[in-house]
């Protein structure tokens, strides 16, 4: 029998073993991840379920099924620093119950095969590395890319996952999880105000938005603030802050679109001193590849023109981008199904963070999400939280979500 009062229950527990005033304190490779992993372990007694972990540290729950065909389940227990308590762990939690539910109605044995994952370091809070353990399963980690990596502290990445009996050289062994993976689901909670402004509880993720992000550097001329007259003025931060203003109709143009200029640096960045050089971020994402394109391209030519106006140059230097993975259309529809089916109404809307979930879909493991309301859109901060109602519903409909894709991956044969 399901029970989705036993979920939120063991998530207040973990939130008073793992968290301090400041919030969730599980960030991936130190002690009190670790700590949050053996409890998780102890709540596998008396499961009819194996147990292990990978060469690049997921953990794995498998109960046999009479098809090896299996239905993927997970989500993350490691957090940010003074993060919330849904965060990644409402995704493991709500995955075990379904477990513990299927195990009971099948005797143990049910017709296909069903796992469990908590993936290592979604978050990267620790090293700027995310979704680390998702993307080794996948096969899109690369080795060389993150061994030199370091903490704040100077520890190398490398060492801090041989201190949690993890190789990095073998990363690649993960990819042999993907085995017999006939579906993946997950359950997490919105992040942002979607949800909360409609008034509903729950909805089906499409997606994951791709990004697109850019260093971007204007040069102009350095003099003094008190004696070069406006006309005469090459000011990058000029050009730099009529960019950070046109990002927003850029974005506007479309219902789901985001930009976002999170970073601007002055140089030599003194009060007595026209601004020389200015180097800053953009962060553009959507679901639609076209869209995203479009708004690259949109942002460049402004910033080109934006230049001229100030008499400066401009540069652009792509710091990273990822497509825009769509999740599978059938899933989409039971997921659709299941929330109408316990919520009475849903929604369907994109995600603009990326997930695990994003990582297995590229594996081209059948994948799709569902969402739980996030109460004023906040999460990465202590405050985060659902109504406990909403919680429950969530677990419910995940359940049904489950059922559903099971007897689906039956039917392909």
């Amino acid at each position: 029998m399901l029970e989705p009062e036993r979920t939120i229950a063991e998530l207040k527990e973990l939130r008073a073993l793992t968290g301090d005033e400041n919030g969730a304190q599980r960030v991936a490779w130190t002690d009190t991840w670790l700590k949050a992993r053996e409890w998780f372990r102890s709540k596998l007694e008396g499961l009819p379920v194996e147990f292990h972990q990978d060469a690049a540290g997921n953990n794995w729950v498998t109960l046999r099924g009479e098809s090896e065909k299996a239905l993927l389940m997970g989500g993350h227990l490691d957090s940010v620093p003074g993060g919330g308590w849904l965060d990644g762990c409402l995704n493991v939690m709500a995955g075990l119950e379904v477990l513990r539910r299927i195990a009971a109605e099948y005797g143990g044995r049910p017709p296909v095969t069903v796992r469990l994952v908590d993936w290592a370091d979604e978050e990267g809070a620790r090293f700027g590395r995310s979704l680390l353990g998702s993307s080794a399963f996948a096969g899109t980690h690369t080795i060389e890319a993150d061994r030199g990596r370091t903490d704040k502290g100077g520890v190398r990445l490398e060492d801090a996952l041989r201190r949690c009996g993890v190789d990095i050289e073998r990363f690649p062994e993960a990819a042999k999880e993907q085995q017999n993976a006939a579906a993946y689901l997950e359950l997490h909670i919105e992040q942002g105000p979607v949800l909360e402004r409609l008034g509903l509880p729950l909805g089906v993720v499409l997606g994951t938005k791709g990004v697109e992000r850019h260093q971007i550097t204007f040069h102009g001329q350095e003099a003094h603030s008190g004696s070069t007259p406006m006309t005469a003025r090459r000011d990058a931060l000029a050009a730099a802050a009529k960019l950070a203003l046109e990002i927003r109709p850029i974005a506007m143009k479309h219902p789901d679109a985001v930009c976002t200029m999170g970073s601007v640096k002055t140089f030599p960045g003194i009060v007595t001193a026209v601004v020389g050089r200015c180097e800053c971020t953009l962060d553009q994402r959507d679901l639609d590849a076209g869209v995203l394109a479009q708004m690259y391209r949109e942002a460049r030519e402004a910033s080109e023109r934006f230049a001229r106006e100030e008499n400066c140059t401009v540069e652009w230097s792509r710091i990273w981008n990822i497509e825009p993975i769509p999740f599978h259309p059938t899933l989409i529809e039971f997921c659709d199904e299941a929330i109408r089916e316990v919520a009475g109404v849903s929604h369907r809307l994109p995600s603009g963070p990326l997930h695990d979930a994003a990582e297995v879909a590229r594996a081209g493991i059948p994948t799709v999400m569902m969402f739980t309301q996030s109460l004023y859109g906040i999460s990465h901060n202590k405050i985060e939280d659902t109504k406990e109602e909403h919680l429950e519903l969530a677990v419910r409909a995940f359940d049904r979500l489950a059922s559903k894709t099971l007897r689906w991956i039956l039917e392909q044969g």
